[in-house]
């Protein structure tokens, strides 16, 4: 018995193909798909009625908060008892076909307590392919394996998550202070109670990115900011990875000022970063068409801006006051 649970919050562009994903599994046992659902104010409650009219297996559950953790802790809180195994998937993901068969088969060969893969994003417009293509490569997240690929392995954090259900309730669930990050956090205390997580490129979900440069800008201002709070609440996890787009503003804002207050040389920081993007942007979106190649260096300027922006403007620590 597997159970598979969904934060949903204004998902009605999604949530029909994340459902009919989950259901079209090819998965020999038996499984349940249980929807966190928060206060949304598009049609996603009218959809999510429907669905779980539609297919018994398809339960919800009220997270009046809205949160994703909160929404995760809901659904896992009513799923079957008899779960060995929960299996995380978002609103604006889609599961292949054999994504519950090929978890489970990794959970019991590696004995991982969570075990994850590839973040694919897809887009449909021209700006969201740009997202997905900035969001794939290096230049745009890093070298994250959920990201970008790799080897089969273990691994500090991956996309969603398939979990034994006895590392859940060992650590706690997720914890519902954390508004992003909230996926990294818990695979840290998984890992500190002596628990295994684990990457393989076999297990990829498609990744719907946001559509716009506003909706893009504050997902990446939450990430920012919620990642320099994971770091304040765990120290020592701070990497160079997590540095370089804070660092990234501080020296491009340098210049800027450097170079407006009559210090030409303060111009070259900028510049370089201005080219560098562009260069890149088109690069990494070289199979697209144009209408897709222009858009991707305003995609990884956000992206960059907007994490850097995040994390150096969270001054202090707000679980420190609700802890």
């Amino acid at each position: 018995m597997v159970s598979v649970v969904m934060p949903v919050l204004n998902e009605e562009r999604h949530l029909a193909d994340a459902v009919g994903g989950v259901m079209a599994q090819d998965y020999a046992g038996s499984f349940e798909v249980i929807l966190g659902l928060g206060p949304s104010t598009d049609d996603t409650d009218r959809i999510a009625a429907a669905l779980s009219a539609q297919d018994p297996r398809v339960r919800t559950v009220s997270n009046p908060t809205g949160k994703t953790a909160a929404g995760l802790n809901a659904a896992m809180a009513v799923a079957d008892p008899s779960s060995l195994y929960v299996i995380r998937v978002d609103g604006h993901s889609v599961f292949p076909r054999d994504y519950l068969t090929t978890a489970v088969r990794i959970l019991e060969e590696t004995g991982a307590d969570n075990v994850g893969g590839v973040m694919a994003a897809v887009g449909t417009t021209p700006f969201e392919k740009a997202v997905a293509c900035s969001m794939r490569s290096s230049l745009g997240v890093g070298s994250a394996s959920f990201h970008t690929g790799g080897e089969a392995g273990p691994a500090p954090t991956v996309y969603l998550g398939a979990f034994r259900r006895t590392a859940l309730a060992r650590v706690g669930g997720y914890d519902e202070r954390f508004i992003r990050s909230q996926d990294w956090e818990m695979n840290f205390r998984i890992r500190q109670t002596g628990g295994q997580v684990w990457f393989t490129p076999e297990l990829e979900v498609i990744y719907r990115p946001r559509p716009s440069v506003r909706k893009l800008a504050k997902q990446f201002f939450e990430y920012g900011r919620w990642r320099r709070i994971v770091i304040k609440q765990h120290a020592g996890t701070a990497s160079l990875r997590y540095l370089a787009p804070p660092l990234a503003v501080v020296g491009f804002s340098l210049g800027v000022i450097l170079g407006a207050i009559g210090w030409p040389w303060g111009w070259i920081a900028p510049a370089t970063y201005g080219i560098a993007v562009v260069v890149g942007g088109v690069w990494i979106a070289r199979d697209e068409p144009w209408s897709v190649r222009v858009r991707t260096p305003l995609a990884l300027a956000t992206m960059h801006g907007s994490w850097g922006l995040g994390f150096l403007t969270c001054l202090t620590n707000p679980l420190k006051k609700s802890a």
